[in-house]
């Protein structure tokens, strides 16, 4: 059974621009596909088990009428522009992580999208609701990065 989703994406800017906007709440927001992350609070994350708060809005996905609730982003695995990964607290603590890491070519960064669910207690499994997230809102969203950190103040490689 699949646990694990993985996409990339090449992206032409160097990691540390990427990373950058990795750790900062805003970032988050600003490059979400689903349309559930509506603000953010806290300050760009520097180390594991930093957090911030984010604002959502579960009617985006039409699924569990949850409506408007917040959740608490804390930080599981971060390695300076290499990778960033962060589990969901709030109402429930499934124990899913998203991440990305993000690998140095000659072209810019090849920038690998995760969503690992594969801790995950067994009966919330079998409750069919994971992949929360699909394939093509993950490889979404590494589109809608590659749009942000290429245009405006980042400034692509040359």
């Amino acid at each position: 059974m699949i646990e694990r989703i993985e996409v990339q994406r090449e992206i032409a800017v160097g990691p540390q621009a990427i990373f950058s906007l990795l750790s900062d709440p805003q970032g988050h927001v600003a490059i979400d596909s689903s349309g559930m992350l509506m603000a953010a609070t806290g300050e760009p994350v520097k180390a594991v088990g930093d957090s911030f708060v984010v604002h959502m809005d579960r009617e985006a996905l039409n699924d569990y009428p949850l409506g408007l609730y917040d959740v608490t982003v804390r930080i599981v695995t971060l390695v300076p522009d290499r990778e960033i990964a962060w589990s969901i607290e709030g109402q429930l603590n499934l124990g899913h992580v998203y991440g990305y890491t993000l690998e140095p070519i000659d072209q810019g960064t090849l920038v690998t999208s995760y969503y690992d669910w594969s801790g995950v207690q067994q009966s919330w499994k079998d409750a069919a609701i994971f992949p929360v997230i699909p394939e093509s809102a993950l490889r979404a969203t590494l589109g809608i990065l590659a749009r942000t950190v290429t245009s405006g103040s980042t400034r692509p490689l040359t």
